[in-house]
């Protein structure tokens, strides 16, 4: 069960508690080449698990799509803040996510996004075990 207290004792990027308003918080909206989604959808799991377990930083990496369209992919994604999603930029995971993919994609569209009820999304993840 992730625990912000235990993301923030760990993480050198995150001072004393992940502060909403410095929470960086984001959706990705992709478009895959049918021709390459079973290739595409592997890659982005392995990314998405690397990252938040490797990375204190990274809170959550939800990648999902759409039932009727399954080449359309969408990733909600939560750091702690800007600092920690630059340093997400740098992994090799990330990196190798993005040379790997970068022919699979045939668009990208990135949303950074303002949490309307930042209280409710704390206990979000509190729910799962």
């Amino acid at each position: 069960m992730l625990n912000i207290t235990d993301v923030n004792a760990q993480n050198p990027l995150v001072n004393k508690t992940v502060k909403d308003s410095d929470m960086l918080v984001r959706i990705s909206e992709i478009e895959v080449f049918p021709e390459y989604l079973e290739s595409y959808n592997a890659i982005l799991k392995e990314e998405a698990a690397a990252s938040v377990k490797i990375e204190p930083g990274v809170i959550g990496i939800f990648p999902m799509s759409i039932k009727e369209q399954p080449n359309q992919v969408r990733i909600v994604e939560i750091y702690a803040n800007r600092q920690a999603y630059q340093a997400h930029l740098e992994t090799v995971h990330f990196k190798h996510y993005k040379t790997a993919t970068l022919k699979m994609v045939k668009s990208l569209k990135l949303m950074d996004m303002d949490a309307l009820d930042s209280k409710t999304m704390k206990l979000i993840f509190s729910k799962m075990k």
